[in-house]
């Protein structure tokens, strides 16, 4: 098991400024998603749908990794390779049902319906097999921060998959995917810049002691103006969006993605680490690319189905 003092050996020895490592993190982004966004819009299927699939799949995998890992490091119980597994299972299933693989799929009620067909056998499977063949010391613990695992990582990355395959919109749901992502992304960007030159006010000092509430601001007018501008120059590729629903979902995505980044700061400072990981090393884990975009995807898949197409 990991400890704090392990963690803190490996840190360097003169780790990287904020700002250094934001602008690290913001080009990890860019290019992490970039390749999503390119696979997306590829006209080859091999490499629309199928490296689509294997881009996904290895954020969803690689993020509950790292979640997993932290539990680890506060010395919490789970079955880390249980949840792998059923991770994997999630999101292949998902794409094969968004995809008709696996039958019809003409209204997004049915990947809904499939998806908690999953989770349920998902739960009792994991009861069965805490029950049968667990040794962890506490099951009850165990059994809750693995399936919350799950949840957290591979069935919010779900969503992405469900926009991109939106069905009732002809095809155009990887212009909805990048929308959001470039939302997304100018929120955390505009939280930064605004937080660093103006801001004095703390948002949530037990939780992130740099996040301020003028950063909250600046990140949600950073949202707002890209969605404008985004909605202006996409004109004719986004399903359902007006100017009015274009400053509804910028305020929405822009606070979604202030709150999904409080939460994994959250549970890093319950686990006593800077970053989530080390998959991109000085810059730090998926999670800390992608921890925004976990609460912004269902934002913009449910408001995509109940307010842009009401299906």
């Amino acid at each position: 098991m990991c400890t704090l003092d392990s963690e803190a050996s490996v840190n360097n020895e003169f780790p990287p400024s904020p700002k250094r490592k934001f602008l690290h993190r913001l080009l990890s982004f860019v290019v992490l998603w970039g390749v999503v966004v390119g696979a997306v819009f590829s006209p080859w299927e091999i490499l629309a749908q199928y490296l689509f699939l294997i881009l996904i799949t290895g954020i969803g995998i690689a993020g509950l990794l790292e979640y997993y890992s932290l539990l680890e490091k506060r010395g919490v119980s789970c079955y880390k390779w249980f949840g792998i597994v059923v991770g994997i299972v999630l999101i292949v299933g998902t794409y094969l049902h968004c995809t008709g693989r696996l039958g019809i799929y003409q209204t997004p009620s049915r990947v809904n319906d499939f998806q908690a067909w999953l989770l349920v056998t998902i739960v009792l499977g994991l009861c069965v097999w805490a029950m049968l063949w667990s040794n962890k010391g506490s099951v009850l613990i165990a059994t809750g921060t693995t399936l919350f695992g799950i949840i957290y990582v591979p069935w919010l990355v779900n969503f992405i998959q469900e926009i991109n395959f939106f069905p009732t919109i002809g095809g155009t749901g990887k212009y909805y995917v990048f929308y959001f992502l470039v939302v997304t992304k100018l929120s955390d960007t505009g939280a930064y810049l605004v937080g660093t030159w103006v801001g004095h006010h703390k948002l949530a000092p037990r939780l992130s002691p740099n996040k301020t509430w003028e950063g909250l601001l600046g990140g949600v007018s950073f949202a707002l103006i890209g969605s404008l501008i985004f909605t202006h120059l996409a004109q004719g590729h986004l399903v359902g969006m007006t100017t009015t629903h274009a400053l509804i979902l910028g305020i929405l995505l822009g606070a979604g993605a202030a709150i999904g980044d409080l939460v994994e700061s959250t549970f890093k400072r319950e686990a006593g680490v800077k970053d989530s990981g080390h998959f991109f090393p000085g810059i730090g884990g998926v999670l800390d690319l992608m921890d925004s975009l976990l609460f912004n995807a269902p934002i913009m898949y449910l408001y995509l189905r109940h307010v842009l197409t009401s299906s």
